[in-house]
């Protein structure tokens, strides 16, 4: 699901209509129909209006479920870590490090190719 479904489902789940959203977030009726349908993206104080208008987090609007979960997932293990002793932080360390280097050197062997025209330099440096 997308920004623009999860504010759909969000404001249909909060009873609000379109209308009532803009009202809310202090935007006209039309942005809130660009929002949702993809044409417009909202700036980050808009985010953040958006998402307390319908009670949830920034977070919560931008990213799938899975995603979110994972974040929630590496801060309780980062918590969990926070309880080692030096010699446990130091050997998790040295194991991140370890999976770093691998990461960047799986990357320079393997590149990922660019996406498209649209992402391709022109000789002036710019985008097409």
């Amino acid at each position: 699901m997308n920004l623009e479904a999860r504010l759909i489902a969000r404001r249909k789940q909060q009873g609000l209509s379109q209308q009532a959203m803009a009202d809310v977030v202090g935007v006209y009726v039309n942005q809130i129909k660009r929002y949702e349908a993809g044409n417009s993206q909202p700036s980050l104080n808009g985010l953040k209006k958006l998402a307390k208008a319908l009670h949830v987090s920034s977070g919560h609007l931008l990213f799938a479920e899975s995603a979110r979960r994972s974040a929630e997932d590496l801060r309780s293990q980062f918590e969990a870590v926070g309880q080692f002793d030096e010699d446990e932080k130091n050997t998790l360390r040295a194991l991140i490090d370890g999976m770093i280097l691998k990461h960047q050197a799986k990357r320079l062997l393997h590149p990922e190719p660019l996406a498209g025209p649209a992402s391709t330099p022109t000789r002036q440096g710019l985008r097409r």
